[in-house]
């Protein structure tokens, strides 16, 4: 349950995404693009090879998956793909369901974060449920990690940190330890984020191991971040919640 995601943004930053063609004389011009919103936060979306529409749920109840759940992170690319991802957090017996998610990331197509009318380098924080009901697979799919929210299954989006533009998020370093032996270490942040993205106030809720730098490392990293704000019930909102930073040596 370990997540490394950052070290391909300097390849992502690096790529050119857009793309344009000069018309040819006396050929017809081309349809003007539709304009994208101002911000929207990346999304599951429902297409064929959309994360909900790819997890084998025929297959986990052949397996034996009783009722689990999985949060997970993803870097989600300007085009929807999946860079890196990882899952963590897993309730009880919940091993098949999280090696079927990370599976399915791999090659999962997500809607893409929107920022000042374009398409951005976006962090998705997610959450999965599966249960049997009369004897039929019961999936859904959260994009948010609050456990109240979770409880009532509400259509809340947690806020997701964007690289580029005016985000100085650039991702994550990991700290001098202290140590000869590197480790997998995780801070929880508490943040909160107003309705436009902006970071107002973050603290560390957690650290593990505790007295590494990871807390610190955290706080230092988010520092001036910007955000795709939160959304409730597809408005976006000012937030209160708690994400966890995961930093994982290089190999």
């Amino acid at each position: 349950m370990r997540l490394g995601i950052f070290c391909v943004i300097g390849l992502l930053l690096g790529v050119n995404l857009t793309s344009s063609q000069t018309p040819k004389p006396g050929s017809p011009s081309p349809s003007p693009k539709p304009t994208l919103p101002e911000f929207r936060p990346t999304l599951i979306g429902t297409a064929p090879n959309s994360l909900i529409n790819t997890i084998d749920t025929a297959d986990l109840i052949k397996k034996g998956q009783k009722e689990a759940a999985v949060m997970f992170s993803c870097l989600v690319a300007p085009t929807g793909d999946v860079v890196r991802s990882g899952a963590y957090r897993g309730t009880r017996g919940s091993a098949l369901l999280e090696q079927e998610l990370l599976k399915r990331l791999a090659n999962a197509k997500l809607i893409p974060a929107i920022h000042n009318h374009q398409p951005v380098i976006a962090i998705f924080y997610g959450t999965v449920k599966f249960a049997v009901v009369n004897g039929k697979p019961r999936l859904r799919i959260f994009a948010n990690q609050e456990l109240d929210e979770l409880d009532k299954e509400s259509d809340f989006i947690d806020p997701q940190p964007y690289v580029g533009q005016d985000s100085k998020f650039t991702g994550l370093n990991y700290p001098e330890t202290g140590t000869t032996v590197q480790l997998t270490g995780v801070a929880e942040l508490a943040l909160n984020v107003d309705a436009r993205g902006n970071l107002k106030s973050m603290h560390v809720v957690s650290e593990e191991p505790p007295l590494l730098g990871f807390g610190k490392a955290a706080i230092t990293d988010f520092n001036g971040a910007k955000f795709i704000p939160a959304f409730r019930n597809g408005q976006p909102v000012e937030s209160n919640v708690k994400i966890p930073v995961y930093y994982k040596p290089s190999s």
